[in-house]
């Protein structure tokens, strides 16, 4: 899907007032957390490359936020393939 912000996908599919913006950038693809009920989410936090959160995977605590499921590196790929 695409808005003015770009090309992005629900992570969390149940709740439609978060989404995840992704883009090509650098070689990369890198990702945008978007939060409806925070718009100071966008502001603070940046882009973050498929790198960066593979890093901060391995020390996050998937009962509570499972950064697979939420930084989706299948779903970014096809939205960006669509795109081209």
């Amino acid at each position: 899907m695409k808005d003015k912000l770009g090309l992005y996908y629900y992570p969390f599919p149940q709740n439609k007032r978060v989404k995840m913006y992704v883009r090509h950038f650098g070689g990369t693809i890198e990702f945008r957390l978007w939060n409806q009920d925070d718009p100071d989410l966008w502001k603070e936090h940046g882009w973050l490359s498929h790198d960066i959160i593979l890093q901060a995977a391995k020390r996050a605590d998937k009962k509570v936020f499972d950064p697979d499921q939420a930084y989706d590196m299948g779903v970014a790929r096809a939205l960006l393939k669509a795109e081209e």
